[in-house]
């Protein structure tokens, strides 16, 4: 029997894991395998770590902004899960496993601050909007991270059913490296690249102008749509391609102040409301009764969370040591739990999955729809969202809405309208934080790495050398600025966005 799913979208956010943003939800249901009346795997009150003598017990509510980026590169999800003072050996089985050290990972970089934040968990009424979509929908409280680290390897996850051993933020340097023999790649390509050959049609959205997957070979900027078109272009009558992914803005420059994103580092209800508002956008459009819509986020991004992460199977086109793996990690655990809730008319209202899932399980589910093979081991083993389209026909009485984002008192940003379609900022970017600070790692090398494969597209062949030598010099974020200004030059002197791929 052919799916009743023509159109998926997937929207992914930033940083947060499924304790912190759902863990005190309440939510009861039943249970997607059975049926049977069911509750989330959330919190009771009484968990806890200890620090240096003291005991901190989880909490809410939760505070809509942190003072620090919580740490959640490998070694600190390791010191996370394991405890403090624990170490990862390259090639070995993971340490053994009892969510013990999130509060002394944050208290390393919290600079005499409260480490008890990181066990803060948001009550419902502080995320109505996505507690209104877990409630109306299905809730998944066994999705973890694809590996348990940091942003960038888990989003290849997403696109390609592996990371390519990288399990790491890149560095510049690492990137330029990439680049100079044509880009990072998969043994089994990316999703995309599997659907250009099955004439399946993709689209990407984007809230700023340089998004994560723009780092995949073979996407090229010029193909990625602002997100303000979205709801716009999903409500023409020739509307929609197969499969649809959103990144949010992330203003990485900007400590990701005023994004939509929902990092740590900024309010994070401006990204309840870039939820509500891709809900609100497919609800209304005529595609709404062929649509899945998934919205889960990358990693945990080192805030509490009582499930321990199972053991898992390792995509097969790595090994420990191999070119992208620093710490020696086997990929054979998954990392830390996220929340995600699946969308759909086919879908029974107030239903509980307890099945394990991670990122790849997007895939499976694409794969499962529009009938195409696995990339990798991981994908080929994930379980599909597919069993969720349980009903014999679509449900009329989804709300067209789910409600407005709280209001969180945190000033200093242009208000975003909640009734539309979420514009970029007025003014541009906004101003670079510690602008002479040196542009190490992290989410700052790897959106430099998407303007840096959008330069080089967008110039002639020539010009490679002198672009990746110019990428080279970059060191601080003040001049990381000035060259994503020079590729946003470029970019507004070329062609149209290109349609839709595939």
């Amino acid at each position: 029997m052919s799916s009743p799913i023509q159109h998926v979208f997937v929207l992914m956010l930033e940083n947060r894991s499924f304790d912190h943003m759902l863990g005190f939800s309440g939510i009861t249901g039943a249970d997607a395998a059975t049926g049977q009346p069911t509750a989330i795997d959330g919190l009771t009150g009484a968990e806890s770590n200890s620090y240096s003598g003291k005991t901190y017990k989880v909490t809410q509510p939760a505070w809509y902004t942190m003072p620090v980026d919580p740490p959640h590169e490998f070694c600190d999800v390791v010191e996370q899960l394991c405890g403090a003072g624990v170490t990862y050996k390259p090639g070995d089985p993971f340490p053994p496993i009892d969510n013990s050290g999130f509060v002394s990972a944050y208290a390393r970089g919290n600079h005499g601050g409260d480490p008890g934040l990181i066990m803060g968990a948001y009550s419902p009424g502080q995320l109505p909007v996505l507690n209104a979509l877990a409630r109306e929908f299905a809730v998944c409280d066994n999705w973890f991270a694809s590996m348990p680290g940091p942003t960038w390897p888990n989003r290849f996850y997403v696109h390609a059913a592996s990371s390519n051993g990288l399990d790491h933020s890149p560095t510049t340097a690492e990137i330029v490296l990439w680049e100079a023999v044509s880009g990072f790649n998969f043994d089994g390509g990316t999703i995309f690249d599997s659907m250009d050959k099955r004439n399946v049609r993709w689209r990407l959205y984007a809230g700023d102008d340089f998004p994560m997957a723009a780092a995949l070979r073979g996407i090229q900027l010029t193909l990625i749509h602002p997100y303000r078109d979205f709801a716009k272009d999903i409500a023409a009558p020739d509307c929609g391609a197969s499969y649809t992914f959103i990144e949010p803005s992330y203003n990485v420059l900007s400590d990701y102040k005023c994004s939509t994103s929902q990092h740590p580092l900024d309010d994070v209800t401006r990204g309840e409301a870039l939820i509500g508002a891709t809900y609100r956008a497919i609800r209304s459009s005529p595609l709404w009764e062929s649509s899945m819509l998934i919205v889960t986020w990358d990693e945990h991004g080192g805030f509490y969370d009582h499930v321990a992460p199972p053991a898992a199977i390792a995509p097969g086109d790595s090994h420990p040591g191999s070119a992208h793996n620093q710490y020696g990690f086997t990929f054979e655990r998954y990392g830390v739990r996220v929340p995600a809730v699946v969308a759909s008319p086919w879908i029974r209202r107030n239903t509980v999955d307890h099945r394990v899932y991670d990122h790849t399980s997007i895939l499976a589910t694409v794969e499962d729809i529009f009938g195409m093979p696995p990339l990798s081991k991981r994908d080929a083993n994930a379980n599909s969202l597919t069993s969720l389209l349980t009903l014999d026909s679509p449900r009329t009485d989804a709300p067209m809405n789910l409600g407005y984002p709280a209001d969180s008192g945190v000033t200093g940003c242009p208000p975003l309208d909640f009734e539309a379609d979420l514009p970029p900022q007025p003014h541009g970017p906004p101003p670079v934080t510690r602008p002479e600070e040196q542009v190490n790692e992290g989410n700052i090398a790897g959106v430099l790495q998407s303007a840096l494969r959008g330069d080089l597209a967008m110039s002639p062949p020539t010009d490679r050398s002198r672009i990746l030598a110019q990428f080279s010099t970059i060191k601080t974020r003040s001049q990381a600025r000035r060259y994503a200004d020079t590729v946003r030059a470029k970019m507004a002197a070329a062609p149209n966005r290109g349609p839709l791929g595939g």
